[in-house]
């Protein structure tokens, strides 16, 4: 293990997975604007807003995967330098169908954080693999840039097209960054997949960090792409594109910055105990959003408990992770990855849908306090059999 090139990458991939994430969540922050110019998306938002994070969901396996046999460096460059084309695109379109296909591929950006919690740990004893995933998991702060930042850029620019073009400017950069300082020597991992697969497959622990990641990056993202157009909707609170921006900003910064701190709490202490609480606490915000979304003020205290419970929650699971596959880092990185993205997709249309049927968002709600009362059975259950196991080696 080299620490001090590890130090390198650390600090190298966690801004590349912020560049990452600012352009997989280019397109919520901008619909309002883009609306303005394409009246017939209006319609099709939640599903244009959803597929970065399908693809941005499905990628992170092989992402993991290819992290794992040819290094860091040589997934990200090629990342960023694809990304250029659906960026540009999206800067030209001019049709929903335009703003589909883009959206389609804008979702690289998000597959990209299978690569750091797959290289990185390469570099760092078990003792500090919590730490190391949250401090690379500040790079979702991107996504906080790009909800503040890209409606700033459209009013400065004078127009949504040249705020994205922009972006094209930030991919070139990381992309020659990795080119540059990306570690050409990094260690391969070049196991059989079908073994890999098989091992994972075996053990009850990888289903659930699935679901339980699921859960707190799935409340992560959903929020980030929900806010923005929930927050200016005329019949709820009707606040202006970039006060909106501010406050999903603030929300994805305090669920960053405290991702670390979930991964050193799993470091020093009892990570399970501490994710049981953390759900808890996303329970509880689950049912008092369902019961406050027409107040602001009761609102933003609920919206704040799940920032806080979801940050902490991602950077233990991610603890979990490397600690018990660490040989089959590639596959179960990107599988546990996966379920994470996949779990921002569902949310912001099951809402939709929730309201159109009842002309209420409780049940949405409703349904994230539902989903974290499943995992914490989930939870108990590990525990008594982690308890068990270690009973008997005794």
């Amino acid at each position: 293990m080299n620490e001090k090139m590890g130090r390198k990458q650390l600090i190298l991939q966690t801004f590349s997975l912020l560049a990452g994430f600012m352009v997989w969540t280019l397109l919520a922050p901008l619909f309002p604007e883009i609306v303005k110019d394409i009246p017939e998306a209006a319609d099709q938002r939640a599903l244009i807003v959803a597929l970065p994070v399908i693809l941005g969901s499905v990628l992170r396996i092989p992402f993991g995967i290819l992290a794992n046999k040819m290094g860091g460096r040589v997934v990200f460059l090629f990342s960023f330098i694809f990304l250029l084309i659906p960026v540009f695109y999206l800067s030209i379109a001019t049709t929903p169908r335009n703003l589909m296909i883009a959206a389609v591929f804008l979702g690289i950006g998000g597959a990209t954080f299978s690569i750091g919690v797959t290289s990185l740990p390469k570099y760092y004893p078990k003792d500090k693999h919590g730490f190391v995933n949250g401090v690379y998991g500040m790079g979702n702060i991107g996504t906080a840039v790009t909800s503040f930042g890209a409606p700033a850029l459209a009013l400065s620019f004078g127009g949504w097209q040249a705020a994205v073009q922009t972006y094209l400017v930030v991919l070139a950069c990381f992309a020659i960054l990795q080119f540059i300082m990306g570690d050409r020597n990094e260690r391969k991992v070049d196991l059989p997949l079908a073994k890999q697969f098989k091992e994972v497959t075996r053990d009850y622990k990888f289903y659930f960090f699935n679901l339980w990641y699921f859960i707190t990056f799935g409340a992560f993202v959903a929020f980030g792409l929900f806010l923005p157009g929930f927050l200016t909707d005329e019949a709820l609170f009707n606040l202006s594109t970039i006060d909106a921006g501010i406050r999903t900003a603030i929300f994805i910064v305090i669920a960053t910055v405290l991702r670390p701190i979930g991964g050193l709490i799993g470091d020093r202490f009892n990570a399970l105990h501490a994710l049981i609480i953390t759900f808890i606490g996303l329970a509880v915000s689950g049912l008092l959003l369902a019961f406050t979304y027409n107040a602001i003020i009761l609102f933003t205290i609920g919206c704040l408990l799940t920032a806080v419970c979801a940050g902490i929650g991602n950077g233990l699971v991610f603890k979990f992770v490397p600690t018990y596959f660490s040989k089959q880092a590639g596959i179960s990185n990107g599988f546990v990855a996966m379920m994470g993205g996949l779990g921002g997709f569902f949310p912001p249309i099951v809402i939709d849908q929730t309201y159109n049927l009842t002309g209420s968002y409780a049940i949405g709600f409703i349904l994230l306090s539902l989903f974290c009362l499943i995992s914490l059975f989930t939870m108990f259950h590990m525990n008594s059999n982690l308890k068990k196991n270690q009973l008997a080696s005794e």
